[in-house]
């Protein structure tokens, strides 16, 4: 996303232990934890880059009353996306800058995902394309290409869908002067 809106950027991984931030924070808070992550996650790699802005991103997904994580095997996945079938659930994308070791600005962005009743040769298909990498995405799909074909409808915009909030998140890298306004 960030490549395609002309932001240069050098991914360096946070190594931060979600699972420990998951436990300390409430999990009927979704939007919040993504937040809260993408903060821990920034905020890692800010003081070990000492003057360089620095992005955090995480994306929660709520569903049915409850938090799901990724699927850790492609039955797994098959389980969770049937259980999604004709359902809505909510993505929450959040996303932080630091700067120093501490944070400047922070954000979340929701969208309602309305899945369509698809049938089980569908799902079959879908998963037999897209494979292990699913397993990456929380939700068990990507919205690019054949994933798309799961929804009815999505209310909110499409970049929360893929994993950040980037219209507030650009906004915010013009407001500090990362990029020219």
């Amino acid at each position: 996303m960030l490549e395609n809106a002309g932001v240069p950027f050098a991914v360096q991984v946070a190594d931060v232990d979600e699972d420990a931030v998951k436990v300390r924070h409430d999990p009927a808070d979704a939007a919040g934890l993504a937040v809260e992550l993408a903060r821990v996650k920034a905020l890692a790699v800010s003081r070990r880059e000492p003057n360089a802005w620095v992005l955090g991103a995480d994306q929660t997904l709520a569903f049915d009353g409850g938090l799901i994580s990724k699927a850790g095997s492609l039955g797994e996945a098959r389980d969770r996306l049937s259980a999604m079938r004709g359902k809505a659930h909510h993505l929450h994308s959040g996303a932080a800058l630091a700067r120093d070791g501490r944070i400047v600005w922070s954000g979340v962005d929701t969208a309602a995902v309305q899945v369509r009743d698809f049938s089980d040769a569908f799902l079959d298909a879908y998963l037999a394309r897209e494979g292990d990498g699913l397993l990456s995405s929380v939700g068990s799909y990507k919205l690019e290409g054949m994933g798309s074909q799961l929804f009815e409808r999505i209310n909110g915009d499409y970049f929360t869908v893929l994993g950040m909030p980037l219209w507030p998140v650009l906004a915010e890298l013009r407001r500090v002067g990362v990029l020219v306004a």
